[in-house]
């Protein structure tokens, strides 16, 4: 029996950034060996133990078979003639299919240390083409580490969208891999990935279809569409901003795939067309309701906000209750970062002042100060509590110097 540490672990170790979590691999070992020095079996598919002091998990060595469509379709191989170049060989990238033994000895079959230095990604076999999921990975490495995708890893991952592997990904590991890009430093680098392979087409046909839409020039300077949503989310990124407000900001402009291009001045047409788009993605891979609800909260209003200081009071008024900013002070906040970053998440405009936010919080604060049981109690007829605390309200910003 030997014990490798596998996979990220040794990658990381190699970049020079701190290891998070320690994979390991056993080669020459049974299940019930495994048993006997007192590991505990968990794997439910593949054969995976955890110690009994450190409750790190073991997998025995094992190689896999394609059996079926999809990321599950496989059949499992693990017994004590497992190699760990075996072992390795079913590994999606050479970066990840490293090993290092006990005594710090580097396993390195596929040319993952050349690569690290080259920076570059690269599938380790044919065997890629087996799980669908290693597009999704890809591009997430990409997004991670900034690296460039070897143009055969390119050409492989087009031939599996061309045999409909995508077509069998479920939504919620769809939706797995999407979140951890969105949080990785450089989330635009996933989408890219996706949409050069042919993948973002499958997966998230809204977003691939705002390339090549044209921007008026006064709104955007870059131009195209897709390119000032990849500025945006990177923005939003370079902010630490959490996976809600990303996700918001990947969003923001969905509608405009839909909408004629001379409508857009007039800040109508692509708000509803985005809001229903944002639905439909969300319900198709299965994103959580407080990014759903951010992402369609920012893709109706984020036109309105960005006029905000040109609004009168009944109209901030009417847009602070569509936001439930009074009650919802933290995700009325996140709304309002999104559209910070869809206003300097464009080319050399980072550091453009977005006044608007603070403006809108001042507004918040002045509504919400305003005692509305106070106001209940001082009014005779019940039946009109809601309008004298709306008139209330209405005073508080007018008392701001908002226009009427």
């Amino acid at each position: 029996m030997k014990i490798y540490t596998v996979g990220g672990a040794v990658r990381d170790q190699l970049l020079g950034l701190p290891v998070k979590d320690r994979d390991y691999v056993v080669v020459g070992a049974t299940p019930e060996q495994m048993l006997a020095e007192g590991f505990r079996a968990v794997g439910k598919d593949f054969p995976v133990f955890l110690h009994p002091q450190t409750q790190a998990e073991y997998a025995l060595a094992r190689t896999e078979r394609k059996s079926g469509r999809g990321y599950k379709g496989f059949t499992v191989y693990a017994a004590p003639d497992v190699t760990l170049e075996d072992d390795l060989a079913r590994r999606d990238l050479t970066i990840n299919a490293m090993a290092e033994d006990e005594s710090g000895e580097l396993f390195d079959p596929y040319g993952g240390q050349e690569d690290l230095a080259r920076r570059t990604l690269r599938h380790v076999g044919p065997a890629f083409v087996e799980d669908p999921v290693r597009i999704l990975r890809l591009a997430r490495f990409a997004a991670r580490f900034g690296f460039s995708v070897a143009l055969e890893t390119v050409a492989l991952c087009r031939e599996m969208v061309a045999m409909g592997e995508v077509d069998h990904l479920v939504p919620e590991r769809v939706w797995a891999e999407v979140a951890k890009g969105l949080m990785e430093e450089q989330p635009s680098r996933m989408f890219l990935v996706l949409r050069e392979c042919g993948a973002l087409a499958k997966l998230m046909p809204e977003l691939d279809a705002l390339w090549g839409v044209q921007q008026p020039s006064q709104h955007h300077p870059e131009i195209d569409t897709g390119d000032h949503v990849m500025r945006v989310l990177d923005y939003a990124a370079s902010q630490n901003w959490p996976l809600d407000t990303r996700f918001a900001a990947l969003c923001h402009d969905l509608g405009k795939g839909l909408t004629p291009q001379q409508e857009w001045p007039r800040h109508i047409g692509h708000e509803s067309n985005g809001v229903a788009l944002v639905e439909a993605l969300c319900e198709r891979i299965k994103a959580p309701n407080d990014c759903r609800d951010l992402a369609m909260l920012v893709c109706r209003e984020h036109c309105n906000i960005h006029r905000a200081k040109k609004l009168r009071s009944t109209t901030i008024l009417e847009l602070l209750g569509r936001c439930d900013a009074l009650r919802k002070p933290d995700r009325f906040k996140r709304l309002l970062d999104a559209c910070i970053a869809d206003a300097r998440g464009r080319k050399d405009m980072e550091a453009e002042p977005y006044p608007q936010a603070e403006y809108l919080l001042a507004c918040r604060d002045a509504a919400f100060a305003v005692d509305a049981g106070a106001v209940a109690a001082a009014t005779a007829d019940k039946t009109l509590i809601p309008e004298a605390v709306r008139l209330a309200r209405l005073a508080a910003l007018r008392a701001m110097g908002n226009p009427d």
